[in-house]
């Protein structure tokens, strides 16, 4: 039971971390504060997808399935979680680049909101 619910924290850690990456440039919309762990943040989702990495968080959950006695799967949590509802089956680099690019892009805009606030 423990490593069971050891591997769900793991995977609310993860799915938290690519929802902070994705949309933590609007926190730092209100608070200046946050960009000093967002924009690290991005530069390593980005990194991950892009260099075509597994991120650290995903073996682990899945060792923590196993000692569970729960099946683990193989690939990364984006195949396995994210890429079935968004995508069709088989994540494939140029996906993993155009998200790269989404991340990106959403963090640029933000960001140049911000940098165009503090400039007033």
């Amino acid at each position: 039971m423990g490593y069971g619910l050891a591997a769900e924290a793991v995977l609310t850690l993860h799915a938290a971390f690519i929802a902070f990456v994705l949309g933590g440039g609007l926190l730092v919309l209100r608070w200046r504060w946050v960009a000093w762990l967002h924009l690290p943040a991005v530069a390593w989702g980005a990194l991950i997808e892009i260099g075509g990495w597994m991120c650290p968080l995903t073996p682990l959950e899945q060792r923590l399935r196993l000692a569970a006695g729960e099946a683990g799967y193989t690939g990364g949590f984006i195949e396995h979680y994210l890429a079935p509802l968004i995508y069709p089956p088989g994540l494939t680099r140029p996906a993993q680049f155009a998200m790269a690019a989404v991340v990106l892009a959403v963090n640029v805009g933000v960001y140049a909101v911000v940098v165009r606030r503090a400039m007033r």
